[in-house]
């Protein structure tokens, strides 16, 4: 065990900062208010923490169209807060991994400044630029995922520039080498501040293809992806072109040798492709790639045991020698709660999931607030903030749902988040009754039993390290195996509000206890019974 990097096996803790804490009482989440709740972080028995965009930004998409690679938005404090949390976390022994949005910037950014003057400025040929068509038209048929055409006409060039994002979000041209120098450069500068990793936003959506070919049409019944709706337009195409090119593999090698000079840091790429298994299997084959890469694979509506028990497969068929990274929810999806659980056992719902998903094979980004099973808010349009969840207004409400403060003390103004009257968005009532300081007061909740389950887990090297091999799946549990070494642990969890019995085809079984769930028993046939929503761990 002494030799297995930190990040294998790790738990992170996903902090979306505009809503985790707000420190200065205005409303936002801020870097002091991070500061000031990682003890209760630490207490969750999690690893790391992964902190979304802080970077100086115009938020139009929440800090993910960064106009400073470099510098902290004011919003969110200084770097003099963030060497605080650096050293408060250090002090806490929790890995600290920050966000890197690499592929796009905002078209603030002074590289676009200039960019976009003219054709023979030296920033000319760092964004995607292109002609437009005889008739004035984009030049190829390229969408972008938040709505409409992909291109931009910008008047000063008389040309289009791309956006895969939102307009504001110009693509950067990696087929340029002084692109690449100037992102990694970027990427350096947060590696000598003491980082001890980066999660890659859209990783695969760096490179182009350079023949602007058109992307072809798909067929209405397979009309599906993952992080959009089938009534996108954005659904209507495969994505061969705008994304995903081979290139991308050398600059995941580029990115490795500069991790490489610095010890013990990690990276993790979100996959969001035509085949996202495949290029996490791709970009995480060998040495000199990506460490980790995760993709929405689970982070779908359907969460039922053989859904989960197909990915995890068709991942672990494709893999060689990379490692996986699972996450049943984040800050761009609903949430799982609401995904996955039905209202009348959401709380023991959430328990079995948060402990299932820690039970697979990999690492674990874990969402803030899944630790309490909050579920997704409902936000009346007047209050929504997401461009997304506005354009596709009312069959898609967008990602604020997920995006509410986190509720901290019931009684307090705003659950304890910020004093502020007008917090950028508003906390949701469901939410309040599940506060943390309500469910610290509780040992049945979903706090207790995410804490229970994270340390136990930190004592079983099969849950940490081990090989996976599923055993059955049906409609009402899953059944699998980790093996490390000499140990192996059968797993199973029970779907149903009913008990059920497994039949284990081994007699020579020992339950483990300590993890938070039932003691389960067994019946005069030696089969095992599982309480409603019950996980079993039995020593083989």
């Amino acid at each position: 065990m002494e030799n297995q990097p930190w990040w294998r096996g790790a738990v992170i803790y996903q902090i979306y900062p505009r809503s985790f804490m707000d420190a200065n009482h205005d409303g936002i989440g801020d870097l002091a208010g991070i500061v000031q709740k990682l003890p209760y972080v630490k207490n969750l028995g999690v690893d790391a923490i992964w902190i979304s965009p802080f970077f100086k930004s115009p938020m139009k998409d929440f800090g993910y169209d960064i106009s400073d690679y470099r510098e902290i938005d004011p919003m969110f404090g200084t770097m003099e807060d963030f060497d605080q949390l650096m050293a408060k976390a250090k002090g806490l022994d929790l890995k600290v991994i920050i966000d890197q949005v690499l592929s796009h910037t905002s078209d603030q950014h002074a590289w676009f400044l200039e960019s976009r003057e003219d054709k023979q400025n030296e920033k000319a040929d760092w964004y995607v630029w292109a002609d437009a068509n005889e008739d004035g038209t984009p030049p190829n048929n390229w969408l972008s995922i938040f709505g409409g055409c992909a291109w931009q006409w910008e008047p000063r060039r008389q040309q289009y520039y791309l956006h895969n994002f939102l307009t504001s979000q110009p693509d950067l041209n990696f087929h340029n080498e002084e692109v690449r120098k100037a992102v990694l450069e970027n990427v350096k500068f947060w590696l000598d501040h003491g980082v001890d990793g980066f999660r890659l936003d859209a990783i695969n959506f760096c490179f182009h293809d350079k023949l602007l070919r058109d992307n072809p049409a798909k067929a209405v019944e397979d009309r599906q992806g993952r992080g959009f709706s089938e009534d996108n337009p954005y659904a209507f195409q495969y994505h061969y072109y705008n994304n995903t090119q081979p290139e991308n593999i050398a600059f995941m090698e580029e990115i490795r040798a500069l991790m490489d000079q610095y010890p013990n840091v990690v990276t993790l790429g979100e996959i969001s492709s035509e085949d996202s298994l495949q290029t996490m299997a791709e970009y995480t084959q060998g040495d000199k790639r990506l460490h980790m890469a995760y993709s929405f694979e689970l982070l779908t509506p359907d969460g039922n045991p053989h859904y989960i028990r197909s990915t995890v497969e068709a991942l672990e068929d494709k893999l060689s020698d990379g490692w996986p990274c699972w996450a049943i929810g984040n800050h761009d999806v609903s949430r799982v709660a609401s995904r996955w659980a039905d209202k009348e056992h959401s709380p023991i719902q959430s328990k079995m999931f948060n402990a299932l998903l820690a039970s697979l094979r990999g690492s674990v980004c874990s969402y803030q607030g899944e630790e309490l099973g909050l579920t997704e808010a409902d936000i009346a349009f007047e209050d929504l903030q997401d461009p997304y969840g506005v354009t596709f207004w009312p069959t898609f409400k967008g990602r604020d749902g997920c995006r509410t403060p986190m509720p901290w003390l019931e009684k307090q103004v705003n659950a304890g988040f910020s004093n502020s009257q007008s917090p950028w968005l508003p906390v949701s009532e469901a939410h309040v009754a599940n506060a943390v300081d309500v469910q610290e007061a509780s040992k049945d909740s979903v706090l207790q039993a995410y804490r229970t389950f994270l340390h136990w887990r930190k004592t079983q090297s099969c849950l940490q390290y081990g090989d996976i091999e599923f055993i059955e799946s049906s409609d009402d549990r899953l059944v699998f195996t980790r093996r490390y070494q000499e140990s192996q642990i059968m797993v199973i969890a029970n779907f149903t509000a009913d008990e059920t019995y497994y039949q284990p085809s081994v007699t020579d079984i020992k339950p483990l206890t300590g993890h938070g769930f039932e003691d389960i028993t067994f019946d005069e046939q030696g089969q095992i019974r599982l309480a409603a929503f019950q996980m079993a761990f039995l020593i083989l």
